[in-house]
């Protein structure tokens, strides 16, 4: 089986990094898996992006970072063409877009198409007339791709309803964001740190307006006491922004943009306390990474799988999306130290790529051996003779 992944750049992302590690664990497991990229630039070519090969259009345009998704339909129909894949792998909701322009552009020439729904589909941050044509989009969705995967048990219900598709045409597979070796990693004691009289708090986020660190900032200053520190792993356009802000709140000492850093997910044991103040998810890769981690978690209630991935508050603390005095209170009450370091790796083990990998094969394979079977033959009816 041949099943071809497309990613706009190795820029980071979420969605690219868990899609980056699928294909290289694939090809270590023997699935033919290239990779088409619509520029090569990013940090993670260094990073998890390493020593992959890929396919890429020899040609580039100025500015496509700008419009990287018309470019990506204008050049991958060629490439499927050439690759023949068996099976097309589209990352998240970020390529949807793309997916179905596919179905388009090939007709019947389009490999089947599996795509993770890798966000909320509830999408209630955005305005009434946004979710009406979001829900004409979703539904779009349902009639060009050819099977769904959704990252956690509720979302089952959420792809079902938001698509309007099949139960038949959902899977579910717990985000393989991490390998038993990282857990195994961040398990392990670090250095203690210098002495200081306050709680640590960090985050991993793309600074970008999804994720809402203007609350986080605010919470923080409103909940923190006088010696806690906040740490931003993570980079992107809000960034100048939220330094600003910082200022303005009085906490900019006590607040670090650390940037991007190359796994930032093996610092976490550092820290007292994992923050997340998303308006909307889906699974979010670094929740799992915190319960790897065994630290403390507060996160907003920003998806369906929210509560199932923090065990109804047993494995961290949410809080209302958008509510900053609730995000404060949070911060205020924290007690670092208090997982349950067995049902916190128990959890974490759900979501790796050893067990998430194969799961998508399986998955790949039944798409496969389903387009492949003949039509059922259907008996004329037999009309009675005097």
């Amino acid at each position: 089986m041949r099943v071809l992944t497309f990613l706009h750049s190795f820029e980071p992302g979420g969605v690219e990094r868990i899609a980056l590690r699928l294909v290289r664990r694939w090809r270590e497991t023997g699935i033919d898996a290239p990779l088409f990229l619509g520029r090569t630039d990013g940090a993670m070519a260094e990073d998890v992006g390493a020593g992959l090969d890929f396919v890429t259009p020899p040609r580039r345009w100025p500015g496509i970072a700008h419009w990287e998704t018309i470019w990506m339909v204008l050049t991958l129909p060629r490439v499927v063409r050439a690759v023949r894949p068996d099976m097309l792998f589209c990352a998240g909701n970020t390529y949807a877009f793309v997916a179905v322009m596919l179905k388009l552009i090939l007709g019947r020439d389009c490999p089947p198409v599996v795509a993770k729904i890798s966000n909320n589909l509830d999408r209630t941050d955005a305005s009434r007339l946004y979710r009406a044509f979001y829900r004409i989009w979703l539904r779009i969705q349902g009639l060009a791709i050819d099977h769904f995967v959704g990252m956690e048990k509720p979302m089952r219900a959420e792809i079902v309803q938001g698509v309007r598709v099949s139960p038949a045409r959902v899977a579910i597979i717990p985000d393989p964001a991490l390998s038993e070796a990282q857990i195994m990693a961040l398990r392990e004691p670090l250095p203690a740190p210098i002495r200081s009289d306050g709680r640590r708090f960090a985050t991993i986020a793309r600074l970008a307006p999804q994720k809402n660190l203007a609350l986080m900032l605010r919470g923080f200053a409103r909940g923190a006491r006088a010696h806690d520190t906040l740490t931003l792993f993570g980079d992107g356009p809000e960034r100048p922004a939220l330094e600003a802000l910082a200022v303005t709140l009085g906490i900019a000492d006590r607040v670090d943009f650390r940037g991007y850093v190359t796994n930032p997910a093996a610092l976490l044991g550092q820290y007292d306390m994992l923050l997340l103040s998303s308006h909307y998810e889906g699974v979010p890769a670094v929740i799992l990474e915190g319960l790897a981690a065994n630290i403390g978690i507060i996160a907003t209630d920003c998806s369906r799988s929210m509560a199932a991935l923090l065990q109804q508050g047993a494995l961290g603390t949410l809080v209302p999306v958008g509510d900053e005095a609730a995000f404060a209170d949070a911060i205020a009450t924290a007690r670092p130290h208090a997982q349950d370091a067995r049902r916190t790796l128990h959890q974490a083990r759900r979501f790796t790529i050893e067990h998430g990998a194969d799961h998508y094969v399986r998955v790949m394979r039944g798409v496969l051996r389903s387009k492949r079977a003949p039509a059922p033959l259907i008996a004329e009816p037999v009309v009675p003779t005097n």
